[in-house]
């Protein structure tokens, strides 16, 4: 079987997950079902990044040890990812030993194969505990503060730390992005950091002083000090510790053939990311990712900025499969995306309740009671083919060979169900019915719009694994539903399956 790893960002444990949280798990959990379904071994990783100057302050501020604090706030995340049903195969913390040593070990294998890439310097510079990183001067606003964060007032820094002589490999991460542009997508994030190198990359901080919630950096100051790892040193290798580095065995996962990440952290995991493994003599993971932003009301997510929703709510509101598809059809996974409940409401309505779900039900409802409950074997109509076009689409969307389009292949279904249900209006099986003599006439349109629903739930099945699960054991298809395999598609035949129709699939909302 195909190896495919993706892997999200790891999220900062500072708070409760937010509805940017919940787009960027849904998308990659999508991603991951659908690849599962080509046949493919997948491994999805996801986690929490649990050091730095933030927890730190967050913690005191609460009165618990950070280790207590990052511990509850990690068992909420896990909680809120299996109310959300993200089927992640590994959850990893950076406050877990191996995590740990592997830390160290990248950073040692760094100054074992590149001896003058770490040294020594005094810096003064502002720093954003937001974003547990020091600003440049595009990256603060008219008011002097961080422009994603513009409620924190920037720390002024003076500290003699580790830095990464990140400005050696400027040449190296332009020649990347021009001759291997899958790297860095979408095109937008790829033209930003083009636009970063061009201006020139700075050295940057690998240790902090007086940091004490931190993996401890293994190599110590010419004074003997011993400093902090900085936290992006320390968050972005979760992905190669993951997969057992440094033990034997490891090159069995990596490289990664997918990092998911917001767009505000592309830099990060576009640039400094790749110059480490480089640095270290590691191969690069496949391609990154830079989704965008879930606003509300044009503006973005923040608990700081008072711009939130309680992500709990949100899902009970419809179920989590209704929340997953609406948000991965309302939000574009290559750009920016608003969210409000009138229009969840509406997208709810009109693509769930009218369209598939009315579609499901009508057609079992007819098999019932023409045909006892019993599927017609009937040849395809012609009407069928017009589907190839829709399902080619869905894949080119899904598949990630021109982006990760996952609100493009949830169009492609609405497509396929839009035109089965013109296909049961235009053909009105319930006055061919009437009828004896055009029995098989009523088949054909019966099996037909059985096998059209039957292909629309495997095609939904990333975006609402239990909801379409329900569908498809009410439409007596093989009991191992997770065992179905997109490759089966195309010879898909419901012919004798016994459908049992059931309670509404998605209650119109009062």
């Amino acid at each position: 079987m195909p190896r495919f790893y993706l892997t999200t960002a790891i999220d900062y444990a500072n708070g409760d997950p937010h509805l940017g949280h919940a787009l960027e798990k849904s998308g990659a959990d999508v991603i991951a079902r659908y690849r599962r379904r080509c046949g493919d071994d997948v491994h999805l990783l996801i986690g929490m990044d649990e050091h730095g100057q933030k927890v730190q302050q967050t913690a005191a501020k609460a009165g618990v040890p950070p280790q207590a604090f990052t511990d509850e706030i990690a068992a909420r995340f896990q909680s809120m990812w299996a109310k959300l049903g993200i089927s992640y195969d590994q959850f990893i913390r950076t406050t877990e030993a191996h995590h740990k040593a592997g830390v160290a070990a990248l950073i040692r294998r760094i100054a074992a194969h590149n001896p003058d890439d770490f040294y020594e310097r005094s810096y003064t510079g502002r720093y954003c505990v937001g974003c547990e990183a020091f600003k440049q001067d595009a990256d603060i606003d008219a008011d002097g503060k961080c422009v994603l964060h513009p409620t924190r007032v920037l720390e002024e820094v003076e500290e003699r730390n580790w830095f990464f002589r990140l400005s050696k490999y400027q040449d190296f991460l332009r020649d990347l992005l021009t001759t291997n542009p899958s790297f860095c997508e979408p095109e937008s994030r790829r033209n930003e950091i083009l636009g970063l190198l061009n201006q020139g990359l700075e050295d940057v901080s690998a240790s902090r002083a007086r940091l004490d919630w931190a993996v401890p950096f293994p190599l110590p100051l010419s004074n003997g000090e011993t400093q902090g790892t900085y936290v992006w040193f320390d968050a972005l290798p979760n992905y190669l510790t993951a997969t057992g580095f440094p033990e034997d065995g490891f090159e069995q996962r990596w490289p990664a053939d997918l990092h998911i990440i917001g767009k505000d952290i592309t830099r990060f995991h576009a640039v400094i990311w790749p110059a480490m493994l480089h640095a270290a003599g590691l191969p690069l993971p496949r391609q990154v990712w830079a989704h965008g932003f879930v606003q509300l009301g044009g503006e973005r997510f923040s608990k700081s900025a008072g711009v939130k929703l309680d992500l709990g709510e949100a899902i009970d509101r419809f179920g989590a499969d209704a929340f997953r598809y609406v948000l991965l059809r309302e939000v574009p996974f290559d750009g920016d995306g608003n969210f409000s409940w009138e229009r969840f409401e509406e997208r709810y309505t009109s693509d769930l309740a009218n369209a598939f779900g009315n579609l499901a039900s009508r057609a079992m409802a007819m098999v019932e009671r023409y045909c006892d409950g019993v599927v017609p074997r009937a040849a395809r109509p012609d009407e069928e083919a017009a589907d190839e076009a829709d399902l080619a689409a869905y894949h080119a969307a899904m598949h990630g060979e021109h982006g990760w389009l996952l609100h493009d292949g949830l169009t492609a279904v609405y497509r396929m169900t839009q035109r089965a249900n013109e296909y049961t209006a235009a053909t009105a099986p319930w006055t061919v019915a009437k009828d004896p003599a055009r029995r098989a006439e009523l088949e054909v349109i019966l099996a037909s719009l059985i096998r059209r629903i039957a292909r629309q739930t495997l095609l939904l099945a990333p975006f609402m694994p239990t909801k379409t699960a329900q569908v498809w054991a009410q439409l007596g298809g093989p009991a191992d539903f997770e065992a179905q395999r997109y490759d089966a598609l195309p010879s898909l035949d419901a012919g004798g399956w016994t459908v049992t129709k059931g309670d509404p699939l998605f209650p119109r909302p009062a």
